[in-house]
Formats: C-alpha cells, structure tokens, sequence
C-alpha cells in the first residue's frame, strides 16, 4: 500500500517584484503553514519521505511543516520536478518514486496538486487552497502502477479557522 501526501504552499505574495519561484510566504501563509501541520501532528502519519518544490514559497512551507512535525531534514530532498503547474511532470515523478519508500509527502503548486487530487483520488475538489493538504492511498506496491486511489482525508486552513 502506497501512501501520497500532497501540500500546497501557503498563501503568497505577489507585491514584490521578483521571480515566479522567488516568491516569499505572506504572513497568512506562515500561519495557515503552521495551523495545518499542527493538524497534520494530531494524525502521527507515517512519513518516509519528503520532496518540495524549489520554489521559495514551497520551500519555506514545507520548512514550517517539519518543524511542527519534528521531522529530520535529512529525509527532504529539493526537486525541480515538483516545480510543475500541469500535473504531467509530478505525475512522472510520483510513479518514478522508490518503492522502498510508502509514505511520500510532496510540496508544491496548484493546478498541479488540484488535478492530481482528482484524477488519482475519488472525491471530487474543487481547489487545494494554499496550505491545503491531501491524503491520497493506493492499493499498489510499486510507485509506477499508482494511478487511482481513495481520498482518505483533506485538511484545509478554513475547516481550522473557528
């Protein structure tokens, strides 16, 4: 059984001019970052893997997120496969994923993670807002055979926001 978690970045800034990638978190993303790995806490999933987007914003939720979860560095890697806006270049890279490994979390962007959400789990989203997490499962044992799968659990910031 396979097991892919997917995490969009928080909330980010278009005021400043600087690169697509380059973009920082605005402090709504830091907080929603926060208040949805505290969540993600709760759950103690199991984790044996986590690759983020080199995009700055990415980058620092996905930093936020290991911090509350208390996660080793050493198991994140930086990948530019996830710096995709289609879905097709992650959908590569999840079924090229080592099959030693049951338990990926990814970070990265919309459309792509909508799109994945939808197409490999079976409950319709309308969007993974920023900061939006997906728990998708696959009854498969190898990466490249993971195509449909069940939505086990979303955790969105406004579902948290009393």
């Amino acid at each position: 059984m396979k097991n892919l978690f997917l995490m969009r970045h928080g909330k980010s800034s278009w005021e400043l001019n600087v690169s697509d990638q380059d973009r920082a978190l605005l402090q709504r993303g830091i907080s929603d970052a926060r208040l949805v790995a505290e969540e993600m806490q709760k759950l103690n999933l199991k984790i044996d893997h986590v690759y983020t987007s080199p995009a700055n914003r990415a980058f620092h939720t996905c930093m936020i997120c290991l911090r509350v979860l208390y996660y080793p560095l050493e198991n994140c890697n930086v990948t530019a496969d996830l710096y995709d806006f289609s879905g097709n270049q992650v959908f590569q890279f999840i079924q090229d994923l080592d099959d030693k490994l049951d338990n990926v979390l990814l970070f990265g962007h919309n459309h792509t993670f909508t799109h994945l959400a939808n197409s490999m789990g079976n409950k319709h989203i309308d969007n993974v807002p920023t900061s939006g997490f997906v728990h998708l499962q696959f009854n498969e044992n190898t990466w490249a055979k993971v195509i449909k799968g069940s939505t086990i659990q979303t955790i969105f910031p406004k579902q948290l926001k009393a």
